[in-house]
């Protein structure tokens, strides 16, 4: 058991670095190649965090082990909202960008809502649902595009400088190097959960809602957290509200398009879903009429979280 565990910390490690290495690598080569920082931002670096959450599910999917897919997905958003905005809004006042509160707040709401809807009447998300999901991302995309044409803020990282040691072979090689890290860390995450749940006699579903969901949150929990003691508190939510877009339409929408099989969606999932949409509400409620969490709010949500751990265990 202890080398197990060894491993899902291991695994977490890789997927994290490896994402890192990877869209490093990946943004400095389009850069390179003079591709826009606007298209850089909005496709490479913005896919950084979800990228975690991307190689589980895909693996998770391809593997058979489907309860992992979803429960990750939805964990981690579960998880983005009350945990890591609840600690962020304890460690300073967050303030959240206007387009946030009125249009990208609404729209995970929405896109939640349209998955569980896909999943319950439908049994499962099949490669139908992924054209949708998908069609949904590119939509977004789009919005955000247009956000930065009309130079507003939008939660995404500066795209790093070249420098002289960046050649096409170094910059090909991290590339190659990131991807091997992300694929070699969600194996080892996969069969490590998957044998560590059968030991101890619980769901691949639980699993994939704390311990898989936690792992692979922690790009965010990090970035909104330094966020927060920056003081560029509109980036701690922008990036959770945008990191649990990606992982709606992106990482469930291509899961869905290259799994060998639709994705079965237990019943469970439909309330783990609509504990996502109400962490969502509780964010939406606790904004002040200056556009800041309240720490009041920030403390309620934390409690939510361990209520809804609790729950599931």
């Amino acid at each position: 058991m202890l080398i197990q565990i060894a491993y899902l910390i291991g695994g977490f490690i890789l997927l994290i670095k490896g994402a890192d290495i990877f869209v490093e690598g990946a943004s400095k080569l389009a850069a390179k190649l003079n591709i826009p920082p606007i298209v850089i931002g909005l496709t490479i670096i913005a896919f950084g965090t979800s990228a975690p959450e991307a190689a589980i599910s895909i693996t998770s999917a391809m593997s058979g082990n489907v309860d992992l897919a979803i429960g990750n997905v939805i964990g981690s958003n579960i998880m983005n909202v009350l945990l890591i905005l609840g600690i962020s809004g304890c460690i300073a006042q967050l303030k959240v960008n206007n387009n946030t509160y009125r249009y990208e707040i609404p729209f995970v709401m929405v896109i939640t809502l349209i998955l569980l809807i896909l999943g319950k009447f439908g049994g499962s998300v099949d490669r139908l649902d992924g054209v949708i999901l998908w069609a949904l991302f590119l939509l977004f995309l789009f919005y955000l595009y247009r956000l930065v044409k009309r130079g507003e803020d939008v939660p995404i990282d500066e795209v790093e400088e070249l420098d002289e040691k960046d050649t096409l072979f170094r910059l090909g090689l991290m590339i190659i190097l990131g991807i091997g890290a992300i694929v070699i860390g969600s194996n080892m995450t996969i069969n490590s959960a998957t044998y560590i749940a059968k030991e101890i006699g619980i769901s691949q579903r639980l699993i994939g809602l704390t311990i898989i969901a936690f792992g692979t949150s922690l790009p965010e929990l990090v970035t909104s957290m330094t966020a927060a003691w920056k003081g560029k508190s509109d980036l701690a939510i922008g990036n959770i509200i945008g990191s649990n877009i990606f992982n709606i339409l992106f990482v469930l929408g291509t899961t869905a398009l290259i799994s060998p099989a639709p994705i079965i969606f237990e019943s469970g999932f439909i309330i783990d879903g609509i504990v996502a949409i109400g962490a969502l509400f509780l964010l939406y409620t606790f904004i002040d009429n200056r556009y800041c969490l309240k720490k009041s709010g920030a403390v309620i949500m934390l409690i939510g979280y361990i209520a809804y751990f609790i729950s599931v265990l």
